[in-house]
């Protein structure tokens, strides 16, 4: 295939993409404290960032970050399994165990990596997943590798996904299901006692992506710790590059299900390892977020705050969707809302099914009540015509 005809097939797609509403484009944005941002000379107050506790100019975290960097380099040098497991991670893993309530965990270079790596070490051909068809795309790309059967359960249908296991599992050798807990686009939780109950009954397995969740719910310790009942979750994802403000992924687990996902998960055996200084950060902030409970209850106080104030259903985490459900309609609101000051990025499928384009507001403990209050005066006269 020559070049030009490798151009045509690209301008062909993003001439498709542009028809559609569809297409993206990088804009240089600069981070400042306090929610603040720097977008192309504009300053901005952002409501569409997922640093939910401000940890990632955090002065302690920032202070770690440089330290570390002096000592053991700007990089790993090599995957973990070679020469690149600096001392920190043993550090950092054993934290997060301690913050999970597991035996051990395993951090690697994202969030995506720790999905797409995780699920296929543990189900293969003769297994069946059961995942909520709401989930993120990295827990559907990983599942997609297993070569298993995979089957959608409807967004936080518990009575569906009972129905599905009564017709399938019997059917299969292994049974993972797979949630997140704070889901990324609805903000709304998952049932997960309900599913632990589920994956006990019918001898499965429950995983679940916390990345919403850490920092933020039950004392900064996630999602799983904020739900009445017994709750099992043998596979406790999430990200460090949210409320911990630095980078990265996790999975928390038994020491035998670590072990082999270190010796199994090709996203982690074939990788090069995190730089010292962001595992020093990410160390760093789990350290804050469990000597400050208050700090870990701000974003979801303010996203309430907003929701009370535009007479929204009470948000339940830091992020709240205002569903307007074309792209155009979300991407002239996105344009309205920056010209009052304020950035919130339009989001439209793939990202969300198709009829749901919107927007994704996230609040965090550097917005201050001032600045809820403003914007929701700013987003009110959006609202009206839904």
């Amino acid at each position: 295939m020559s070049l030009k005809t490798l151009e045509q097939l690209a301008d062909n797609k993003l001439r498709e993409l542009g028809a559609l509403e569809l297409k993206r484009k990088l804009r240089i944005t600069e981070r400042k404290a306090f929610a603040r941002t720097l977008q192309e000379e504009k300053r901005l107050v952002s409501f569409s960032c997922n640093d939910y506790l401000g940890l990632s100019t955090h002065k302690e975290v920032i202070e770690a970050s440089v330290k570390a960097t002096r000592q053991h380099g700007t990089g790993a040098g090599a995957s973990r399994l070679i020469t690149g497991n600096h001392p920190l991670f043993q550090t950092l893993e054993k934290r997060l165990a301690l913050l999970k309530n597991t035996d051990d965990s395993v951090v690697f270079g994202s969030g995506y990596l720790a999905g797409v790596g995780v699920i296929p070490t543990l189900i293969g051909p003769d297994d069946l997943i059961l995942i909520d068809e709401l989930s993120h795309s990295c827990l559907k790309t990983g599942a997609k590798l297993t070569g298993g059967r995979i089957l959608n359960f409807k967004h936080n249908n518990v009575l569906h996904t009972e129905e599905l296991l009564r017709n399938y599992r019997r059917k299969h050798r292994y049974c993972l299901l797979i949630t997140e807990s704070v889901f990324s686009m609805e903000g709304d939780l998952a049932p997960l006692s309900e599913l632990s109950r589920l994956a006990i009954q019918f001898d499965g397995w429950l995983m679940s992506d916390d990345a919403h969740g850490l920092g933020v719910l039950g004392r900064g310790r996630g999602s799983g710790f904020t739900q009445k009942g017994p709750i099992t979750i043998p596979l406790q994802m999430g990200t460090l590059s949210k409320a911990a403000g630095a980078y990265g992924g996790f999975i928390c687990a038994s020491h035998q299900v670590t072990n082999l996902i270190r010796n199994r998960a090709r996203t982690f055996v074939y990788t090069t390892g995190l730089p010292a200084g962001t595992v020093a950060a990410a160390i760093k902030a789990l350290e804050i977020i469990e000597r400050d409970p208050v700090l870990t209850t701000l974003p979801v106080k303010r996203a309430q705050l907003f929701t009370d104030e535009l007479g929204l259903p009470q948000a339940k985490s830091a992020i709240v969707p205002i569903i307007l459900h074309t792209p155009e309609r979300a991407l002239m609101a996105s344009q309205s809302l920056e010209k009052k000051g304020f950035l919130v990025t339009a989001i439209r499928p793939p990202s969300v099914p198709r009829g749901t384009a919107r927007l994704r507001c996230t609040f965090s403990a550097a917005h201050s009540e001032k600045d809820v209050l403003e914007f929701a005066s700013a987003i009110r006269p959006l609202l009206k015509p839904l």
